[in-house]
């Protein structure tokens, strides 16, 4: 049974989604401050944590910044606090999506599955494929391990950086629309106005070396979407 940690101070909320998400078939714990989250969330023991903003003792930015300095596993970013500016913080520090209250426990469940699905599985590469590793220039990708190394050494990604940059290195060379990159690495259809494409990509770029003439590995492509470039 998929393990799912539940990190929000609102016991009525977190009630009331755990005993909808049990339903659903995963088994959760819930916890109501932003350090014993933290703590959960370094246990290994679950696959996904979803996660408030507005918390005692560390607020869920903080929390996320220090879940990221010890795993990958992946984030969903909960919050009242709905705005562009909130959202994208939140993608840049390593969330894998980012859901505004009030929303529908049907919804957050969908958003989760999502998640899950392009965590532990990738649908749109063949099994034997998958096995295989990525090898482009500086960049070496194991996607079976979920694990990346640029020059040798290991890179700190999300589960969503991690799709998204499978997909252009499988594709290096050839530009890849954002509408290819959001229903395969997101799991969803490209919305309007929708920039969490954008906002993964430039977090990729920061993390990922320079070729050899300083340009970033990952180029956009005017009114085509983003490419992987080996030199």
């Amino acid at each position: 049974m998929t393990k799912v940690l539940l990190i929000d101070d609102d016991v009525e909320l977190t009630g009331m989604l755990k005993e909808y998400f049990e339903q659903e078939g995963f088994e959760v714990t819930a916890v109501h401050d932003g350090a014993t989250g933290v703590t959960e969330a370094l246990s290994g023991l679950y696959a996904i944590a979803i996660l408030d903003v507005m918390m005692p003792r560390l607020s869920g930015v903080e929390a996320l910044g220090k879940i990221r300095a010890g795993s990958s596993m992946p984030v969903l970013m909960l919050t009242a606090r709905g705005d562009n500016a909130d959202r994208i913080t939140g993608l840049e520090l390593g969330a894998d999506d980012y859901v505004a209250k009030p929303c529908t426990p049907r919804e957050l469940t969908a958003r989760l599955r999502a998640i899950l699905r392009r965590t532990l599985r990738d649908p749109v590469v063949p099994e034997e494929e998958g096995l295989k590793p990525v090898i482009v220039g500086a960049l070496s990708m194991w996607p079976a391990q979920r694990y990346a190394e640029w020059g040798g050494k290991p890179l700190a990604l999300t589960s969503t950086e991690f799709n998204l940059l499978e997909i252009l290195a499988r594709n290096v060379g050839r530009p890849v629309s954002k509408s290819i990159l959001s229903e395969e690495g997101l799991g969803r259809p490209l919305a309007r106005f929708d920039r969490n494409i954008d906002v993964h990509l430039s977090s990729l770029r920061q993390k990922l070396g320079l070729l050899a003439d300083g340009r970033s590995c990952i180029q956009t492509v005017y009114r085509l979407g983003y490419q992987f470039i080996r030199e």
